[in-house]
């Protein structure tokens, strides 16, 4: 492994909060969420019907040809859509980059068929009124849509993102919940470091608004069953929160190496200095605790950094009674009183885009020396004893940041932050 150091020099994105990078960060600046009332199906006969959705998303206008939108899910056309708006970012255009030397990992949840693409094969499994599960398997695959099964593949959102950008460089997919994203910039880095590519698209794309997973994120019965008021259901670590809202997005991120960026005139926004993950500590009772702080300190230790030298904590602020706690007892024994913004408030859990996309608030913070605040944060929940930042924005700080994710499962990811040196 080198010692090459990798710098972010573009960011797209397309989420609840807005589409492009200025679009979010202005959400950001302005204490704007992006969370609505559900509108991709009619959800009147379920509890949760409060969703983030990317609003006014024209998949068209961003993938060429167009007549690959037949194989492309949405998760897939918002990817295909964050990489273009990234590279646009960055300055970079179709040859810039040598072939070989680009590559792309990308994070991706399940892709659940849409309810239009399934009909077929339902109906084939209905005699006289009934659904005969045992047709499933021959008479209701053989109604479906040929090449229905290449749109729900995760792996093919990294792969038409690299046939949209002529990378043919290292190409990975992964798929680990809410820590994919940070994982795949984690692994982008060290694609870098061992010298296999220059340019890295990485991030990862994901879209919740499928009615047959709803109906089971329903019953998991993590998701807010607050209705009204949309834009203030989500309160991470507050005393009053209810639960977390599903979401829909996608970021991608250019990391390149430092030396490539200043060979074509790039700026650097930030560099990415430490990173770690932990999988699912043992300890009985533990859900995820020490896996939280056991990636903090890892991260921090990599970097060469102490608490004293961050900046924020990027935190994962699912808004859950149970969670938030957890992550809150971690934050505070790591890095004690440093301020957190939770970013999810602005617009929900993105599942496999969430870390990502998260990152654009430490940007923010990395480049102008501003903190989003975290949205709806009014009343402090003595469980939860950390600096959350609320009110304002909150300016002056160290241009640097921790930012942290985790799974149900006790599986947690901490990135570290700085500016350009």
């Amino acid at each position: 492994m080198s010692s090459a150091e990798v710098v972010i020099t573009g960011v797209g994105t397309l989420c609840p909060a807005g589409i492009g990078r200025e679009a979010v960060e202005e959400s950001l600046r302005a204490g704007r969420s992006g969370i609505g009332p559900l509108t991709f199906f009619d959800p009147s006969g379920l509890p949760v019907r409060v969703a983030g959705e990317v609003k006014g998303f024209d998949a068209k206008k961003f993938v060429k040809p167009r007549k690959n939108l037949k194989v492309m899910a949405r998760d897939s056309q918002l990817g295909v859509a964050a990489s273009v708006l990234a590279c646009e970012d960055a300055g970079i255009s179709l040859g810039d980059v040598a072939p070989e030397r680009f590559g792309v990992v990308l994070g991706a949840d399940s892709i659940g068929s849409t309810l239009e693409a399934s009909e077929a094969s339902y109906r084939e499994c209905i005699v006289d009124g009934v659904f005969r599960f045992e047709r499933w398997a021959k008479e209701g695959a053989a109604a479906s849509f040929p090449l229905n099964f290449l749109k729900v593949l995760p792996n093919m959102i990294a792969s038409h993102i690299s046939i949209a950008h002529d990378a043919r460089g290292p190409n990975n997919t992964i798929h680990q919940g809410e820590l994919s994203s940070l994982q795949a910039l984690a692994e982008a880095v060290s694609v870098i470091q061992r010298g296999a590519a220059d340019v890295m698209l990485a991030g990862g794309a994901s879209s919740q608004m499928n009615p047959f997973d709803w109906v089971r994120h329903c019953l998991i019965g993590k998701l807010s069953p607050s209705c009204e008021s949309p834009e203030e259901v989500l309160r991470p670590f507050d005393l009053h929160r209810s639960g977390q809202v599903h979401s829909e997005g996608a970021t991608v991120l250019v990391l390149e190496r430092k030396e490539h960026a200043a060979s074509r005139g790039a700026n650097p926004m930030a560099q990415i200095v430490g990173q770690a993950t932990v999988y699912g500590s043992q300890r009985k009772g533990d859900s995820g605790l020490h896996s939280l702080i056991d990636a903090m300190k890892r991260a921090l230790s990599e970097a060469a950094l102490s608490g004293n030298d961050v900046g924020h904590v990027n935190a994962h602020g699912l808004s859950t009674t149970a969670d938030d706690p957890l992550e809150a007892a971690a934050i505070r024994t790591i890095l004690r009183d440093v301020p957190v913004t939770a970013p999810k408030s602005y617009f929900g859990n993105l599942g496999a885009a969430a870390g990502a996309t998260e990152i654009l608030a430490s940007l923010l913070a990395i480049r102008d020396g501003v903190i989003p605040m975290t949205l709806n944060y009014a009343h402090p929940d003595p469980e939860c004893a950390i600096n959350v930042v609320a009110g304002a924005p909150q300016e002056g700080r160290l241009r640097s940041a921790v930012a942290i994710n985790a799974t149900p499962a006790g599986q947690a990811t901490a990135m570290v932050l700085s500016a350009p040196s």
